[in-house]
């Protein structure tokens, strides 16, 4: 009965969903302060209710339920228990109930901290969130129900989950970046919300400000997840591919990148108040465009689920509600979004604005080159592949535009500054890149004009936060009461910007210096690579829970000492039958040495062997940490526990917003 109460409890999921959308909307326009409180009670219901959805399929995974559709096409006997667990979101059904959960749990969330918000404002921006859920719901029940029978053929067991699945880092990775791809519908719906009252304030952009950081930084955090998952577990050595669903996923990044941004002009000076209602409604449809990439079909991937016409149909219709929707509600209220201020040429809401212009046009870019393909197939042109050297040639020069307003910006005043109070500490900041771009490349492996250029743009971000606290600090004769005034978000963009210096370093650097090497290795054989010695032991049989395969050895050693024991693995899977590569990483802060097996070569126990010297490769990982924590610790600004004027204005005097 578990897959019938599931399936109970998803109905009621669609029914409290649709009350949720439809009562607290009108009570809104009608000033009925009861439709209105009833928003918060029914978001509740409407997470529980998935919830409970959610909780008993996952116990139909765990206890090999395998008369269910989803876990015997998913799940195996022979499968671990925490990989049981991770295989309820690793199909297409699954997912999408997950997708479903992280929706309602955005919703449930705002329901619970939204006291503060004017009555009509938090009781639309729920009924909008609830709207979208309906969308959902009805799209997990009417074309991927995880709770379809077998009957009356159950199988005994499952086909398993896909080996490339079967790792840690899949039990991590979706969650996260879910809460960030679906966490821009918070966005969205007080976009929304702000556009039917009429009301683009400050205080509107300081409302949706903490929850868009939330989620931007839960995105940023699951797109790196991501790539240092593709990185140890594909095998390739890689961790960035341009892959459409790798694109899927960061084009909603760099739209709510521009997004967080925007936000902060608009609640602190008000102005930009078009492009923040813009780029709320683009970054959530981006995420919505991702959905139905990835679950329509039409993208051959590694990440993308199974061809079905009929839900990605489905996907394509409620993208273009979504967007044709909010468009045409954002056009009928131009005229009070328009803010009328202007500024002064040389002014930290310029460099904003170019900002802005940057990451548009990075994300539009991108939005092309994955798009391309496949407007070419549809079109009757061929077949056409954009890879990688479209991307780099296209995206990567943009980043470089943006850098230089990086490191300026911090100390640029609001409003108008003057050339000659900016030249002097933009000066400093110069030369202190140039002779940091020309020096510290040569304490790598010579030099190198690219990792010099990569070196200098980074230590201009540097130097341009170091300056910004110097000038804060003049006048002053100690660093703690300096330290101790700044905000949480000033903090956030500190270390936000630090984490994208040590990426851009962290790129350039494993880029220009990788060294890779395609071996045949016999028992006793040696390899030399970047100084390092690598020599192959051979390999023997190993038995794992669900998988049978060899394990080579290999000990790597500098001058004689030895430095790692790399256990490399080749392995075929009881169940599927499928042949997976588990590479070996000796990580270290400054380098990586990665080993990875290829195929038994001959009868004298001779392998094919990949060896990679890949150096800095984890500042990458460190650096799109530092950024999601810096997202995460604007959360703690005072502002947003304060309780704005507007917040204490009753109903009545909010009827006509």
């Amino acid at each position: 009965m578990i897959a019938e109460y599931g399936l109970f409890a998803l109905i009621m999921a669609l029914i409290t969903a649709c009350g949720l959308t439809a009562i607290p909307m009108w009570a809104s326009f009608a000033g009925n302060g009861a439709g209105m409180n009833a928003a918060r009670p029914l978001a509740a219901a409407n997470f529980t209710f998935v919830a409970i959805s959610f909780a008993l399929l996952t116990t139909a995974f765990l206890q090999d339920d395998f008369s269910l559709v989803v876990v015997a096409n998913n799940s195996n006997s022979l499968l671990p228990a925490f990989y049981k667990f991770s295989a309820v979101w690793g199909n297409h059904e699954g997912s999408m109930l997950l997708w479903i959960l992280v929706l309602c749990a955005w919703t449930f969330a705002v329901a619970l901290f939204s006291a503060d918000l004017p009555q009509i404002m938090y009781a639309r921006v729920l009924s909008v969130m609830g709207a979208i859920g309906v969308g959902f719901i009805g799209f997990s029940l009417f074309t991927s129900n995880p709770f379809a029978r077998n009957l009356p053929d159950v199988p005994l067991d499952g086909k398993d989950l896909n080996p490339l699945l079967q790792d840690p880092g899949l039990i991590i990775h979706p969650p996260v970046l879910y809460m960030g791809y679906v966490g821009f519908s918070v966005a969205f719906a007080f976009a929304i919300a702000a556009l039917l009252g009429g009301r683009l304030d400050a205080a509107w952009a300081r409302w949706s400000r903490p929850w868009t950081n939330a989620a931007w930084a839960f995105l940023t955090l699951g797109i790196m997840l991501g790539s240092w998952w593709a990185y140890y577990e594909l095998g390739w050595g890689g961790w960035w591919f341009w892959d459409p669903v790798e694109n899927a996923s960061f084009m909603p990044w760099l739209a709510g990148t521009a997004l967080v941004h925007s936000l902060a002009v608009t609640e602190k000076r008000g102005v930009f108040k078009s492009w923040t209602v813009l780029l709320a409604i683009a970054s959530f449809s981006l995420s919505l465009l991702g959905t139905f990439l990835v679950r329509s079909g039409v993208l051959t991937s590694v990440h993308a689920f199974a061809a079905d016409p009929e839900r990605g149909m489905y996907i394509l219709v409620f993208l273009l509600v979504v967007v044709g929707g909010s468009l045409v509600l954002y056009a009928l209220r131009a005229p009070a979004v328009n803010s009328g201020i202007r500024n002064a040429w040389l002014s930290r809401e310029t460099l904003l604005l170019f900002n802005n212009v940057v990451f548009l046009v990075a994300t539009l870019t991108v939005l092309f080159g994955t798009l391309f393909p496949l407007l070419m197939d549809a079109l009757g042109q061929g077949k056409y592949s954009v890879g990688p050297p479209y991307f780099n040639a296209v995206f990567v020069p943009l980043m470089a535009l943006l850098v230089p307003v990086m490191g300026i910006g911090p100390f640029t005043r609001w409003r108008e500054d003057r050339a000659k109070r900016w030249m002097h500490p933009a000066w400093v900041s110069a030369v202190s890149a140039l002779i940091a771009g020309a020096l510290l490349p040569f304490l790598g492996q010579g030099f190198n004009v690219w990792v010099a250029l990569s070196v200098l743009l980074a230590v201009w971000i540097i130097a341009g936060l170091w300056t910004d606290l110097r000038l804060k600090k003049a006048g002053s004769h100690a660093w703690w009461p300096v330290l101790r005034r700044q905000s949480a978000s000033y903090w956030g963009m500190m270390f936000a910007h630090l984490g994208f210096a040590m990426c851009i370093i962290s790129v350039t650097v494993v880029t220009q210096w990788n060294v890779e090497k395609d071996l045949r290795m016999s028992p006793g054989q040696t390899a030399d690579l970047a100084g390092y010695r690598f020599e192959f032991h051979g390999a023997s049989a190993i038995t794992g829970p669900n998988f049978r395969g060899d394990e080579g050895v290999v000990t790597v050693t500098v001058d004689g000492r030895r430095v790692a024991e790399l256990r490399p693995q080749k392995r075929q899977y009881v169940a599927s039958g499928q042949i997976m590569t588990e590479a070996a990483i000796d990580a270290g802060f400054t380098r990586d040495l990665y080993v990875a097996m290829g195929e038994a070569l001959g009868q004298d126990g001779a392998w094919s062997v990949r060896l990679h010297y890949k150096p800095l490769v984890r500042w990458m990982w460190i650096g799109a940490t530092l950024i999601g924590f810096g997202g995460f610790i604007t959360l703690l600004d005072r502002r947003y526990r304060r309780v704005s004027v507007a917040a204490r204005q009753s109903p009545e005097e909010l009827a006509h917003a």
